[in-house]
């Protein structure tokens, strides 16, 4: 995957987390009482695109955060 997209698509989730009040603790939680091994620092580093996120957590993150894939995912040409 492209890395500057992986750092948008962290960045995306960052404002929408933000967005919604949720702390990375909050967001980890959450996903980790769904089944989701993702402690705070694995979703730091998502945020700033330094680790690869799956489909089951992409899938996961988008419910938790009620949002749809298309808000998730930053436009490529912007």
């Amino acid at each position: 995957m492209n890395i500057e997209y992986e750092k948008r698509m962290g960045r995306q989730i960052r404002l929408i987390r933000e967005s919604r009040g949720l702390t990375q603790e909050q967001l980890s939680a959450r996903l980790q009482l769904n089944n989701c091994d993702i402690t705070r620092s694995a979703l730091a580093k998502i945020e700033v695109g330094q680790r690869h996120i799956y489909p089951d957590e992409l899938c996961l993150l988008r419910e938790l955060l009620d949002v749809t894939f298309e808000e998730l995912f930053p436009k490529y040409n912007e």
